[in-house]
């Protein structure tokens, strides 16, 4: 059978183990072969990231480099207007028309799917895997959760590539971008929450100050 590809996109500015742990954690549980990190251009829920997509780019592929699970992938990079997921997807299931693909969320960003450009259509394309932290719960509408137990996958491995939802429990790590900034600005260290690579980098460009 071909590759499982794990999909986990965002800004990344700057990436953190909050991003990469939870990566993991999610290919262990689900047997996933490797994990594409894909840095958005233009993200339409959120304002314009701080660092350049050259930057963020740069910043990914230190944090990854020991680990070849982890492929930095810059196709959105490349895309005019904005990144929406489901081009994404299309364009990943073009490349592999074979592979399981998981799409990776949070489930914050999950609660508010369905205001996704063309949300309905993410399932045709790949499975949706929601991380879930111990103290987070999920909350939905009525209509997401009947649509969520529809979908939501029983336990063992898929036999489609695409069409269910999976739950999984990650670790523990509620650090986020936004903090990091935040405490490079106020000349804190932030280390411990992202990797050394990626400080020495923040540091050199001048990022965040």
């Amino acid at each position: 059978m071909a590759e499982s590809i794990g999909i986990l996109g965002g800004t990344f500015d700057p990436v953190h183990f909050g991003h990469l742990r939870p990566a993991l954690d999610v290919a262990d549980q689900l047997g996933l072969d490797r994990i594409h990190l894909i840095p958005s251009a233009r993200p339409p829920h959120r304002g314009e990231p701080q660092a350049t997509p050259e930057q963020r780019l740069t910043m990914l592929q230190l944090a990854v480099k020991n680990n070849p699970q982890f492929v930095v992938d810059d196709r959105e990079l490349h895309r005019e207007g904005n990144s929406y997921t489901i081009d994404t997807l299309l364009s990943l299931r073009q490349e592999f028309p074979n592979s399981p693909l998981y799409l990776m969320v949070g489930t914050d960003a999950f609660s508010y799917i369905q205001t996704w450009h063309r949300w309905q259509e993410l399932l045709d394309l790949a499975h949706i895997v929601v991380m879930q932290r111990p103290d987070e719960t999920l909350t939905m509408s009525d209509e997401m959760t009947s649509w969520y137990r529809q979908h939501l996958a029983i336990n063992g491995a898929p036999t489609q590539l695409a069409g269910k939802i999976w739950r999984v429990n990650v670790t523990q790590l509620a650090i986020s971008a936004t903090e990091i900034r935040t405490k490079i600005a106020q000349g804190s260290n932030p280390q411990y929450l992202l990797p050394d690579a990626v400080i020495q980098l923040i540091s050199m460009l001048g990022l965040y100050k």
